[in-house]
């Protein structure tokens, strides 16, 4: 049995806290099966990352950058037209100075 987005969220926030980073909740979205956006900014470094929850051929649920560009307006841009086709997502922006994502499901690296 999965977890109802907004627990999983809230798993998703402490353990960003915990691990010094400051996350918040940009936008919330339906609290039982709303689909996740997970924004990760280092401002040190400079860099910016989305990334989102996809299903692989074999089933298996990954995290995998939707994006190719690390611009933040080209992944706010992503960000809007992703709430145009589903309003329930929610977006969690994380501000790591290390640029931890946080997520303990697989992630797909490029």
């Amino acid at each position: 049995m999965l977890l109802s987005t907004d627990i999983w969220v809230g798993a998703l926030l402490r353990r960003a806290e915990l691990g010094g980073a400051f996350p918040v909740v940009v936008r919330k979205g339906d609290p039982r099966a709303g689909a996740v956006l997970v924004k990760v900014v280092d401002r040190k470094a400079g860099t910016v990352r989305l990334y989102s929850e996809a299903t692989r051929g074999d089933g298996e649920r990954v995290w995998m950058q939707p994006v190719i560009s690390e611009t933040e307006a080209d992944l706010d841009a992503y960000a809007q037209r992703a709430l145009r086709i589903d309003p329930d997502v929610w977006i969690v922006e994380i501000d790591d100075r290390e640029g931890r994502h946080f997520l303990i499901e697989a992630v797909e690296q490029r």
